[in-house]
């Protein structure tokens, strides 16, 4: 299991996420992405599963695995009827990633962001657009953008094939024209679309 790990994640959170794993007896699958989620948390019977997506940069898939570990620590500590994503899980995570947020670890410039975003984790760490546009720099080359990265008016493609057209931002998100429906959709500014026209 280390080994496959080490594929996965910084050298130095290898060994104590394996500790993890084992001390919970946690299933590991890493599994091809899925558009809706990076990973995702289940209990059946007496197993715990844990899948990941396989195409995440490491710093990403660590915090995913950390995610998804503190769903099944919230379980087991507060019961199985807290809110997935409520105080209790909150406090969870917080305490699980607090040992990785390091320089041994994360790059030093992301050490900041992963502080603040911490002082309150969201569901996913997507919802944070400069933690996740700073994640971003570490992916692989991709043709993707992001909607605030596109000049207004521009059509794109998101994962499904609907096709859009850039409008104005509202406070923090943007209005988007569906260009078959002619419906005004928001999206959040660090969705990731394929840019089409300018």
């Amino acid at each position: 299991m280390q080994q496959v790990l080490i594929k996965y994640l910084p050298e130095r959170a290898v060994q104590p996420l394996f500790q993890l794993i084992e001390s919970h007896a946690i299933h590991l699958k890493i599994v091809n992405e899925r558009k809706t989620r990076h990973g995702d948390y289940r209990q059946t019977g007496q197993t715990h599963q844990i899948t990941i997506n396989a195409n995440l940069n490491k710093y990403r898939f660590l915090i995913t695995l950390v995610h998804e570990i503190a769903h099944l620590v919230a379980f087991q500590k507060y019961g199985r009827y807290i809110k997935p994503h409520g105080r209790e899980w909150k406090h969870t995570f917080q305490q699980l990633m607090l040992p990785f947020i390091n320089p041994s670890i994360f790059p030093s410039r992301l050490l900041p962001l992963l502080a603040r975003h911490f002082k309150n984790p969201t569901a996913s760490s997507d919802t944070d657009a400069v933690l996740s546009v700073a994640l971003k720099e570490y992916d692989p080359d991709t043709d993707k953008n992001y909607i605030f990265e596109i000049p207004m008016g521009s059509t794109f493609r998101i994962p499904n094939g609907r096709i859009f057209k850039k409008g104005k931002k509202r406070v923090k998100r943007y209005e988007c024209l569906e260009m078959e429906s002619g419906k005004v959709y928001i999206f959040q500014p660090n969705a990731q679309v394929e840019l089409i026209k300018v």
